[in-house]
């Protein structure tokens, strides 16, 4: 039998179904957008529960508005910014005590559900934030190895938090009192190799540009060096190779992401 925090989330899902809490639980979920349509509904149907649901968008030219408020949530446009600044801007117009940050690419668990649910009734609130782990699918298959095999992130917290204003990898700042929530979200975050070939060309990009604007510079070892140490790490250290075809496709892009940053770093002009 497979392991629960395996099973496919669409078993999982009717598993538990009948666990669930009823009625809308005080929580406020937000939801950064940038022509997000594809795979948005599914999102805000995993959170239907949610007593609120804030879309940030960054002005999507397809459909992310209108099927945002066709599932019940509060839109709000926010342009020109990073995805931290969108994610504040909806923290600041929340009316509840407790924050869910969710990405359109996500979704959330019944277990995850139920979880939160008993958070914001009082019964398990003794951090100021919680980390909840990420079920990564890619390349046709779930990434159980890897550094996507253990995947927390820092998501569930109260109003006064705020995020940071990095354009690649934000996080929630001073979160040092940090907790743990049972359940998962299901991550999908690339349509294929090239869509995500395409994301990281620009994350790289950003991620130099960050790093020149601090003073960083790269050197030959930097070029050289880090990526291979990359592949080495997410492959052989991390176990990727325990995902087959798809681990090792993943530590290349993951090191030829890493190729892209230094490469780009390198050669800014100051």
């Amino acid at each position: 039998m497979a392991h629960p925090a395996l099973r496919d989330p669409d078993s999982a899902t009717a598993q538990a179904a009948h666990v669930l809490p009823t009625g809308h639980v005080p929580i406020t979920v937000i939801v950064p957008t940038l022509n997000a349509a594809a795979r948005l509904a599914a999102s805000l149907d995993s959170v239907a529960w949610a007593d609120e649901v804030i879309v940030v968008d960054a002005g999507s030219f397809d459909d992310t508005a209108p099927i945002a408020e066709s599932k019940g949530a509060r839109v709000l446009t926010v342009r020109g910014t990073t995805i931290g600044n969108q994610r504040n801007a909806g923290i600041a117009a929340a009316r509840n005590e407790w924050i869910l940050a969710l990405d359109a690419d996500e979704t959330v668990t019944p277990e995850l559900h139920a979880s939160l649910s008993r958070l914001a009734s009082g019964d398990s609130s003794s951090h100021s934030a919680y980390r909840v782990r990420s079920r990564n699918w890619h390349l046709g298959r779930e990434l159980r190895h890897g550094p996507w095999g253990r995947d927390w992130k820092v998501r569930v917290f109260r109003r006064d938090a705020r995020f940071n204003d990095a354009r690649v990898h934000e996080h929630l700042e001073s979160a040092t009192d940090v907790g743990q929530l049972d359940g998962t979200l299901l991550h999908r975050p690339y349509n294929d190799l090239g869509h995500q070939i395409m994301k990281i060309a620009q994350y790289a990009r950003w991620s130099a540009e960050d790093m020149h604007a601090h003073g960083r510079r790269a050197r030959v070892r930097d070029v050289m060096g880090r990526p291979a140490w990359r592949f080495f790490r997410d492959y052989f250290v991390y176990s990727g190779w325990r995902d087959g075809v798809a681990g090792f496709v993943v530590a290349i892009v993951s090191a030829f992401s890493v190729f892209l940053k230094y490469a780009s770093l390198w050669f800014i002009a100051d």
